[in-house]
């Protein structure tokens, strides 16, 4: 949990409906400009546009249970609060971080005592293990609380499938930039709750938060904070915010990911296919991202190795020695230098070109394989190393291809079994590339063979 996040995260109060930090003017920013209603929520319209799914199962005054899944910063805790304020339920909030099975059974106690509409609110919900989360689904199947659960994780993935078909998903969106612009404006002029346009903060300024806050609103603001008590300290008089303030308060950019989580997949799938897509660009971009974020570059390395010959194969002969070359580079000197091979490679295959057809040939021989069992190889393909084996026939027959005239021997070395079951032809090579002439001679070579 950053330490950004745990300003989400309340204790017990009761049930209070104000947040935290509402009126406290010693409050961080990101608190006093929390949104009052849902039309003061900014980035997510899908969710909350006039006749949007959420806004009018909260106007119907049928408020399900839920889970809220999105990135930090994009209002979970905040759309959960007023979610319940709008219903017109008494709020509950719990971090999942902190409470467990004796704190959830008291939020319950006290809402069948009150007999009212109740939000249990969890953040972090995916912090719970399966006991903690089976506890819940009494309470919720018998509506003694509406449960709302906010995560930065794959509900598919961190929520028991009993409690997860029992609330819906809502989906939010990462703050896009002109979605920050408009809350750090917001936050840069309100006398009341904001800096009240002390020190004003030109156009240039807010472009330049939005931009450094990654899509979190949460950060966004506490950057304009900072940012603002740094020009205090250093040019109190001064009317306007300086980018130089801005770039202090910034310090070192973190990229949100997180290396066993989603986000790791997420790039690294895009990472492969923008290979597949021959897009080197793109590929070089979700690179960045993995190696940026903290991510082992020989894991990188090992995908390029294996995508080498799945995606690539023998379009492009070289491409495996490339590869394996790079991940070997890499290995013996490390990072930083350890880059430039890798970047070689990922060039390389990304503009390669692209044929399956070894890695598909390999499962369709699999496949026959395992339909026709056991085949016993043929007598003509053994070896001989005793004199019993070359009386049973083993290796009788065998033509060396390299005694041939061109090389080649047209006998059919399948079991029987499965030569004659008519799909025998399982590497089919493609036009691309290197394979355009080895299916010509392949070609030339079976119609011999099956002659």
């Amino acid at each position: 949990m950053s330490p950004d996040e745990s300003l989400d995260l309340f204790a017990g109060d009761g049930g209070a409906t104000s947040p935290p930090g509402a009126g406290d003017p010693s409050a961080p920013l990101a608190e006093r400009m929390r949104p009052r209603s849902l039309d003061e929520v900014v980035g997510q319209p899908k969710l909350l546009a006039p006749g949007a799914a959420l806004r009018a199962l909260v106007e119907g005054g049928r408020l399900p249970s839920l889970i809220l899944w999105g990135p930090p910063g994009c209002g979970k805790t905040t759309l959960a609060r007023l979610l319940a304020e709008g219903s017109g339920a008494r709020f509950e909030p719990l971090s999942a971080v902190m409470a467990g099975v004796k704190e959830i059974r008291a939020v319950v106690d006290r809402a069948a005592l009150r007999r009212e509409r109740t939000v249990l609110f969890l953040d972090e919900i995916h912090r719970l293990h399966r006991g903690q989360q089976e506890a819940l689904l009494p309470h919720v199947e018998r509506g003694t609380v509406t449960l709302i659960g906010a995560t930065t994780e794959n509900p598919s993935f961190e929520v028991i499938a009993p409690l997860l078909s029992r609330c819906r998903v809502f989906v939010l969106a990462r703050l896009e930039e002109p979605a920050l612009a408009e809350l750090i404006r917001r936050a840069a002029n309100d006398g009341e709750r904001g800096l009240g346009s002390s020190p004003r903060v030109p156009d240039a300024v807010v472009g330049a938060v939005a931009a450094a806050a990654d899509g979190d609103g949460r950060r966004a603001l506490g950057i304009l904070e900072t940012a603002a008590a740094i020009q205090r300290r250093t040019a109190p008089g001064a009317e306007e915010l300086s980018l130089d303030a801005v770039r202090e308060a910034v310090g070192q950019r973190t990229l949100l990911h997180d290396r066993d989580r989603e986000e790791h997949y997420n790039l690294a799938s895009a990472f492969i296919k923008s290979l597949r897509a021959s897009d080197p660009d793109a590929a070089l971009y979700y690179a960045a991202r993995l190696l940026i974020a903290g991510d082992d570059p020989l894991f990188l390395a090992r995908r390029l190795v294996v995508f080498a010959s799945e995606d690539v194969g023998t379009a492009d002969p070289t491409a495996l020695g490339v590869a394996t070359s790079a991940y070997l580079a890499l290995e013996r000197i490390g990072m930083p230098e350890g880059r430039i091979p890798l970047a070689q490679a990922i060039t390389h295959l990304a503009c390669a070109p692209k044929s399956n057809a070894a890695y598909r040939a390999l499962g369709r021989a699999w496949e026959a394989a395992e339909r026709h069992g056991s085949q016993p190889v043929p007598l003509h393909l053994r070896n001989a190393p005793t004199g019993l084996m070359k009386q049973l026939g083993y290796g009788r027959d065998y033509e060396y291809p390299h005694d041939a005239a061109d090389g080649f021997v047209a006998r059919r070395n399948l079991p029987d079994a499965v030569a004659g079951s008519g799909s025998t032809r399982f590497y089919e090579p493609g036009s691309e590339g290197a394979e355009a002439e080895i299916a010509a001679r392949l070609e030339g070579w079976r119609s011999r063979r099956e002659k």
